[in-house]
């Protein structure tokens, strides 16, 4: 027969054991309850029917976008004549009648986009992102941004208003285009045109791709044949429902990412505006020089940028059909008989990259947004990213990062850490005094406090070292939360994704065991109850990390190990100084 104290220690590592295989077992679950994402690319006809049999589709499947699957109603979305900069004209909602409309669609493929163009109002329907993959599992499916489905409503939309403007007629304008299907190579530079007739007028509508980039130039030209003037303004807007993106997985007790427009305008660089920010305050309406709109979902992000010099007015509102738009409109340009005009903006659709960003626009950049602690969150991704400029994993440059952060810190901590070390050699005398007075709380704060004061020691002091690195480690939990860079970034062996959680749970509980070990370094003072509570905090702390990215979970257990040698290093050394002081 075991004696008690071994059969307690087998019991408890058969708990844990058991616990750990229910928890991996769990997340098996959750991770096959995932529908696969599968986008249908069959061709649909103009009453909107596939021609051939599609392929089968999971439950998360998509359809390809056609102009059919737009409500014909929605021109009610265009902004009318009162939206124009300057004007003074009253808002009106034009609703056009419900006319079948084409389902012809140009498509669009370089090395960094597939874009879906429809020719009714040259709107963007759908685009995917070939260099970012849905899932780990699905390296060959794009991820999608924009689409346009029965279901979901997520489309960048742009033309002409105005008195003449071909968008502010009861039915959008249904171009004609250059190409059907074009295809770039790497470094390529190439166009989309649309053209049509309006009034007396050639309107053609310029989409410019360059192969490696996400940027689109778009702009207009209208050539006036007529014999009176022209006037039109344009405007870019983006749609979209209120339908969270497919396969957006967070841990529940994490921040959700936002979802919804931001705008940078005179009062502030970067304003945010989410669904219910509109339902409760209304619409917004601002104007300025230049500026950019922008909706945002974890990771990425679609943008209009308005040109520089430009007066523009900026709004955000809620459609008569449910959804919501974010746009601009600019001023009103006249085109005189036998003149061309032109109205240009750039129409960005790809992943939070802030580098790529800050050159597109200025505050654009702040789309990827690090919280409240940005100021430290966004040295520490420029020092991480140039680390992994010399590494090549972000494993590795997670793991320089956080040697790099404990330099720094250490005369700090190593300050901390000689407090410890003057409460651990008075501990004893500590525990002697709680036996002698325990029962007066006054007197025994007086002789503990005298106690202080002669050894040189401060039980605040030892707080130090884990207050210090809490505002990087909080810091470093944004920049891995919503740097793109790090989304699907492998590490070594098990760990294929340093954005999500240890699948097999091994660093959490390495970071567990690292915490025990410190607690055995630190003194034992203080009532019973908060010994007892302190030695509960490795397994709660445990616990929480289970579910926190593994590229988060790294760094807090490469600083606990250098925390622990750095502590025994400075502990050696106090009990030197002490000996030779004795």
């Amino acid at each position: 027969m075991l004696p008690p104290e071994i059969q307690r220690i087998v019991l408890l590592i058969a708990l844990a054991a058991t616990g750990y295989l229910l928890i991996l077992a769990w997340n098996e679950d959750m991770q096959e309850a995932k529908s696969p994402v599968a986008v249908s690319e069959a061709p649909l006809s103009a009453g909107g029917q596939a021609t051939s049999a599609p392929p089968p589709q999971a439950d998360m499947s998509v359809d390809l976008p056609t102009a059919d699957s737009v409500p014909q109603s929605q021109n009610s979305d265009v902004p009318d004549a009162s939206m124009v900069v300057g004007s003074t004209t009253p808002t009106q909602t034009v609703t056009a009648p419900a006319v079948p409309s084409p389902s012809n669609l140009v498509t669009v493929v370089t090395p960094t986009l597939k874009v879906w163009i429809d020719l009714v109002g040259g709107d963007i329907v759908r685009v995917q992102l070939p260099d970012y993959p849905v899932e780990l599992e699905q390296p060959d499916e794009a991820f999608l941004l924009l689409d346009n489905t029965a279901v979901h409503t997520y489309i960048a939309q742009s033309g002409l208003i105005g008195p003449d403007g071909p968008d502010s007629q009861p039915q959008r304008p249904t171009y004609t285009a250059n190409v059907a299907e074009l295809t770039l190579n790497p470094g390529e530079q190439q166009e989309v045109v649309l053209s049509t007739q309006h009034e007396g007028a050639t309107l053609r509508k310029i989409f410019r791709f360059r192969a490696d980039d996400y940027l689109v130039d778009v702009e207009y030209e209208l050539i006036n044949d007529a014999a009176e003037a022209k006037q039109a303004a344009m405007f870019a807007q983006i749609k979209r429902d209120t339908r969270p993106p497919a396969n957006q997985d967070t841990f529940a007790l994490a921040p959700r990412p936002f979802l919804g427009a931001a705008f940078t305008t005179p009062e502030e660089r970067y304003l945010k505006l989410d669904f219910e920010d509109i339902d409760d305050d209304g619409p917004l309406d601002v104007t300025l020089t230049g500026g950019w709109v922008a909706f945002l979902q974890h990771y990425f992000l679609s943008a209009w940028v308005a040109p520089a010099e430009q007066t523009n007015r900026f709004s955000a509102r809620r459609s008569n059909d449910g959804t919501y738009l974010f746009g601009f409109t600019g001023p009103l340009q006249e085109v005189a008989p036998g003149q061309t005009g032109r109205w240009q903006a750039q129409f960005y659709a790809g992943p939070k990259d802030q580098k790529r960003l800050e050159e597109i626009a200025e505050n654009l950049n702040l789309t990827v947004d690090y919280g409240f602690l940005w100021w430290i969150a966004v040295p520490l991704f420029y020092l991480l990213d140039w680390l992994y400029g010399l590494v090549g994993n972000w494993g590795v440059a997670i793991i320089l990062l956080t040697v790099v952060v404990k330099a720094v810190l250490y005369p700090l901590s190593a300050a901390g850490y000689k407090s410890m070390a003057n409460m651990r050699r008075v501990a004893p005398a500590m525990k002697k005094l709680q036996e002698r007075y325990g029962n007066d709380r006054e007197k025994l704060s007086r002789e503990m406090m005298d106690l202080y004061k002669k050894e040189g020691a401060n039980p605040l002091g030892g707080c130090l070292p884990m207050l210090l690195p809490m505002p990087i480690f909080i810091a470093l939990y944004w920049v891995l939360f919503e740097s793109v860079e790090l989304r699907q970034a492998p590490f070594f062996f098990w760990i294929k994704d340093l954005a999500v959680m240890d699948p097999y749970f091994i660093l959490p509980l390495l970071m567990g065991a690292s915490m025990y070990w410190m607690q055995t370094l630190n003194p034992q003072v203080g009532d019973p109850l908060q010994i007892k509570m302190m030695k509960m905090m490795p397994i709660m702390f445990t616990v929480l990390f289970l579910f926190f990215p593994a590229g988060l979970v790294l760094y807090w257990l490469v600083n606990n190990v250098l925390s622990i040698a750095q502590q025994q290093y400075v502990y050696r050394q106090a009990e030197k100084a002490q000996a030779a002081k004795a």
